[in-house]
């Protein structure tokens, strides 16, 4: 099994995201697991509020179709998302809702996350981490068909989560970081 190619997309573009930097930590650890692994912005791929009239009118965004084959290019993809009012923020889940659109002569609708490997992951400064967003992602995830693994990390406090070396001060964090980062490049490896 040669090691599975990862995007990881933080689902905020807020300055000082707790969810930027948790990304940016899964992105380290990916490389120091020797994964190949590329990271984007949201922001890079601006797109209408979804409207099924607009699509009708105007087609399907060029940048829905780019932020397709940007997933389409990966074996696996770690989302790392905000929790807004206990649910996923307007961002990420407008921008899963263009790419599901996005259809190609030969595919069906939504194809590129037909079996394809997904982990998911939260940072809030509250209790739960963000983990009421999580279990909402994953239905959506799975409802366009992706395989979502059972590992997933909701980041608690994270304000104060961190060292002054930008690492994890809890080892059960770190470890739930660990685990997940290590069985999205299994599962997805896998899959290939």
């Amino acid at each position: 099994m040669s090691a599975p190619k990862i995007l990881v997309i933080p689902g905020s573009l807020r300055t000082g995201s707790h969810n930027a930097r948790l990304a940016a930590l899964a992105v380290a650890e990916f490389v120091r697991a020797d994964v190949e692994v590329d990271r984007i912005s949201l922001g890079d791929f601006p797109l209408p509020i979804y409207d099924a009239d607009l699509q009708a009118k105007s087609g399907v965004p060029a940048s829905a179709v780019r932020l397709k084959q940007m997933i389409g290019a990966h074996d696996g993809i770690l989302i790392v998302t905000p929790e807004y009012n206990a649910s996923l923020p307007p961002l990420l889940k407008n921008a899963i809702d263009w790419v599901s659109c996005v259809q190609a002569p030969h595919e069906a609708r939504g194809q590129v996350f037909h079996g394809r490997t997904f982990a998911i992951a939260s940072a809030s400064a509250g209790r739960f981490g963000g983990a009421r967003c999580l279990a909402q992602l994953r239905l959506v995830l799975c409802a366009c068909r992706a395989m979502v693994i059972p590992n997933q990390f909701a980041l608690s406090f994270a304000a104060d989560a961190y060292d002054d070396m930008e690492r994890l001060k809890h080892p059960a964090d770190a470890d739930a970081m660990r685990a997940m980062v290590r069985q999205l490049i299994e599962v997805a490896g896998n899959a290939r």
